[in-house]
């Protein structure tokens, strides 16, 4: 999310979530310039609580989402730039703590919606391959 100065971030994605969410604390709303604008702060690192990304945005709207425990919260949605492989798209997403969630970004079916096809039975394609193994799939001979 180069808008943000967030170059990488493991994320999920999850065609069951409407919406997309990112890991963020220290949530702040104010004025500038006559807008309403949101600072937070990210931890952009599964597993590591030292490196911090403070980052602002133009508040799009707060929105009242359904979490994964099916309790409904009021967050603040913000519209930023995505890059995934050699894609990059405007991308809504929630500002919520996901510390205690395996991933620090849930991409939910908006954003892949008539971009990508899901394969569920694969994960990490955007990775290294020596970052992570696939499991049960072969390389495809050249």
């Amino acid at each position: 999310m180069p808008d943000l100065g967030i170059t990488r971030i493991k994320a999920k994605i999850d065609t069951g979530a409407r919406s997309s969410a990112l890991h963020a604390f220290d949530i702040e709303i104010f004025k500038q310039r006559g807008l309403d604008f949101v600072r937070f702060k990210v931890h952009p690192y599964q597993h590591n609580s030292t490196d911090t990304i403070t980052a602002e945005s133009e508040l799009l709207d707060i929105r009242n989402v359904r979490n994964s425990g099916g309790h409904a919260q009021s967050r603040p949605v913000i519209q930023t730039t995505v890059t995934l492989g050699e894609r990059q798209w405007p991308l809504e997403l929630t500002l919520t703590n996901r510390d205690v969630m395996g991933f620090r970004m849930l991409l939910g079916r908006q954003a892949v919606r008539q971009r990508f096809l899901i394969d569920s039975g694969r994960s990490y394609l955007q990775s290294s391959a020596r970052t992570h193994k696939l499991k049960g799939y072969r390389k495809k001979p050249s």
